[in-house]
């Protein structure tokens, strides 16, 4: 189906005038900023992570980011799409990329510097320089002093984000991941040593990460996790984290985002580990 439609799309006349009036957010940090730069009322449709702010909630929404179906996205008639860089499955973009649709693959981030890229992007695609510069620098504020307050801690603890308990084992969040970017943000230190990207880790190597706290999204359903589940897992039963009952849940949007509410989310992540003193 996604060949025959990309061959019909290739035949068809390029319409590539961009129509911000008409616009899809794909990803929910994109979504986000096109709401914080004033843009809501231009979007008329979502993926399914984009659910802040509750209001966006309303718009039809045309599946999930990692997963989409071309068919769903251009029934709309679209004007312009934006995306996260990780939106896919690779095939699905490709034929988003040849409809003669204007197109905008947003860069992912995990520090302030991506943050502000990324908002840079979204409101170039827009065509709202100034309300771009305007939320950029309001963010880059926010976050020099989470920065700071990070920087000033003396003892940072040892957080382990685990993003699921798949067949028993822990997948973990390792370096270059968001939950990495966060954990730093909040004055913490990513326990998941010599892990690249969101990868399983041996019973060993928990052990010897030996986290101070455990971090994780808070998720309903098949998808949650219980502190009895952590508490029965061999390797995070032994760990400093299991031993204090120290299990942080947040908001997966707000946590791994990386958009204008970051700020936000490294604040609250610090206030769990530390209390209000740094």
């Amino acid at each position: 189906m996604i060949r025959a439609l990309a061959l019909t799309l290739c035949l068809a006349p390029a319409a590539t005038a961009q129509d911000a009036t008409r616009v899809i957010t794909l990803g929910g940090s994109v979504t986000e900023i096109a709401v914080a730069l004033g843009a809501e009322g231009r979007i008329i449709a979502r993926d399914t992570t984009s659910i802040w702010p509750e209001s966006v909630q309303s718009l039809p929404d045309v599946g999930y980011i990692r997963a989409l179906s071309p068919e769903n996205v251009l029934a709309l008639d679209p004007g312009l799409i934006v995306a996260e860089g990780d939106a896919g499955p690779p095939e699905a973009i490709d034929v988003l990329e040849s409809a003669g649709i204007p197109f905008v693959l947003v860069p992912e981030a995990t520090d302030p510097a991506g943050i502000a890229a990324k908002i840079t992007a979204v409101a170039t695609a827009l065509d709202l320089p100034a309300e771009g510069a305007v939320l950029a620098a309001r963010v880059e504020a926010q976050l020099a002093e989470t920065q700071a307050r990070a920087a000033a801690v003396e003892t940072p603890r040892r957080v382990l984000f685990v993003l699921s308990l798949k067949g028993g084992g822990v997948m973990a969040g390792g370096t270059g991941t968001e939950a990495e970017g966060i954990i730093r943000l909040a004055g913490g230190v990513n326990a998941a040593t010599g892990v690249q990207g969101y990868k399983p880790m041996t019973d060993e190597a928990v052990l010897a990460a030996a986290p101070d706290a455990i971090l994780m999204m808070d998720r309903e359903g098949d998808l949650s996790i219980a502190d009895a589940d952590i508490l029965a897992q061999p390797a995070l039963s032994q760990t400093p984290a299991a031993a204090t009952a120290t299990i942080i849940r947040m908001d997966g949007n707000l946590l791994l985002g990386f958009g204008p509410r970051t700020p936000e989310a490294a604040d609250a992540l610090h206030r769990a580990l530390y209390g209000t003193e740094g």
